[in-house]
């Protein structure tokens, strides 16, 4: 990267406690939100394994759902942040209310879809006629959830743009907490079975929302921001969205080549794939917090017009996220046998396992490097950049996936197809920043 001189070490120090002070409360809020179908399939598992099967369908449907629109959160983030910078905490607050005003929206357009969609969607998923009825139940009632969930990821967006990662941890704890309680009492206490966990995962995510937009609303009345909705600034930041939606498509069609493939080389290896990429996903917690924090700053360094600021910040939290790979790695590498037990006894899934968790350890700092980037160009807003660059790696993965079976390859060439994909992303977006072309100052891009 062409960055400014060797930072002063109180500069690097400051630098330091900004990532930690932002990366540290952003990890425990990434953490708590996986933790709500955990705490739901704990509970539903008791009512029966079609019960399980179904909530399983349904979750995957709903997650899915939501993490296409995952771009609510990142795009808000870059144009608040650069709205602070700039020193306009009421523009900042008034682009945040844009981005919750869209999040109703798609949310309403999601509930329109899901709810005569479910039995059709239940079945193209492939459940079977046991687990559907469950599935088209939990599905139905949980996408009435699905408004407040996008209105989380939009004021997430905002607080973390306004450099505040701790409210989000506070509400993913209370939201967390309450759904165990509301899920416990409504499927056991009441009677509702699965019906029961799918209203307590709606009131849990509406009770979310609702602390997100009174902190997001009292800062707007502080500030003097206006609260109504305006169709110019709604349809802005859908058309920032827009390359960040492909970005987020492209990278889970890569997640669904690699597990179709996974699934074509037999049971032992789509089960210790389940596994890898469980893992791979916890460990991506860790470095997208940072790459959340290189969100928040390097937005503000770009909307006060701080070059140099933005360019210093970008290379302390590659070192970051360097270091923060290679740590994972050694771990991961040391792990491997206290690990696997965990999840499985059978030997024939122990052999795969163990060597393809070597090939994640391997390439943890090359992650650690990609997702920094990713998150610094996130901040600038450089967002077609990331689109563009996705789809390119995803046409340059899916050949090399799809060659393994035919090449006879195994669990372990598949991974290191992934790996490839990883070294991709690296580099376009090392080229970029390298290029200094993401650095456009400015209270908007």
């Amino acid at each position: 990267m062409t960055l400014a001189p060797a930072t002063p070490r109180h500069a690097l120090r400051r630098h330091d406690r900004e990532i930690v002070a932002l990366a540290l409360p952003a990890f425990g809020s990434l953490v708590a939100e996986p933790l709500f179908v955990m705490v739901d399939s704990a509970v539903v598992g008791h009512l029966g394994t079609p019960q399980l099967a179904g909530l399983g369908v349904a979750a995957a449907l709903l997650t899915t759902a939501v993490s296409v629109f995952v771009f609510l959160a990142y795009a808000t983030t870059a144009a608040v942040a650069r709205r602070v910078g700039a020193g306009d905490l009421s523009g900042a607050i008034r682009q945040g209310m844009d981005g919750i005003w869209l999040a109703l929206l798609l949310g309403a357009a999601v509930i329109a879809a899901v709810l005569p969609g479910a039995p059709w969607l239940v079945d193209a998923f492939g459940a079977s006629g046991t687990a559907a009825p469950y599935a088209t139940t939990y599905l139905r009632i949980s996408a009435l959830g699905i408004p407040a969930m996008l209105v989380v990821l939009a004021a997430t967006g905002v607080l973390r743009g306004l450099q505040d990662t701790r409210t989000p941890l506070y509400v993913a704890i209370g939201g967390f907490s309450a759904n165990a309680a509301l899920n416990a009492g409504l499927v056991y206490g009441a009677g509702l079975g699965i019906a029961g966990s799918a209203w307590g995962t709606v009131i849990a995510q509406g009770a979310m929302a609702a602390a997100y937009l009174s902190v997001v609303i009292r800062g707007a009345r502080r500030n003097g921001a206006s609260l109504r909705p305006d169709a110019a600034g709604i349809r802005a930041c859908a058309q920032a969205g827009v390359p960040l939606l492909v970005r987020t498509l492209s990278l889970r069609a890569v997640l669904m080549i690699a597990t179709a493939v996974a699934a074509r080389l037999g049971d032992a290896e789509i089960a210790a794939h389940q596994i890898v990429l469980t893992l791979w996903q916890l460990l991506a917690f860790a470095l997208d917090a940072i790459a959340i924090a290189g969100q928040a700053i390097i937005g503000r360094y770009l909307g006060a017009g701080d070059r140099d600021g933005a360019r210093a910040a970008c290379r302390r939290m590659v070192q970051w996220g360097l270091a923060s790979g290679l740590v994972l790695g050694v771990l991961v590498a040391l792990a491997r046998p206290l690990f696997i037990p965990l999840f499985t006894t059978d030997p024939s899934v122990h052999r795969p396992l163990m060597d393809t968790l070597l090939v994640i350890a391997v390439t943890q700092p090359v992650s650690g490097i990609v997702f920094i980037l990713d998150g610094v160009l996130m901040g600038a807003g450089d967002g077609r950049y990331l689109a563009g660059a996705m789809v390119v790696t995803l046409a340059l993965f899916a050949p090399v996936a799809l060659a393994v079976p035919a090449l006879n390859g195994g669990l372990v060439a598949l991974w290191w197809a992934m790996a490839l994909m990883m070294t991709v992303r690296m580099l376009t977006l090392w080229l970029r920043s390298r290029s200094g072309r993401w650095i456009v100052t400015g209270a908007s891009r």
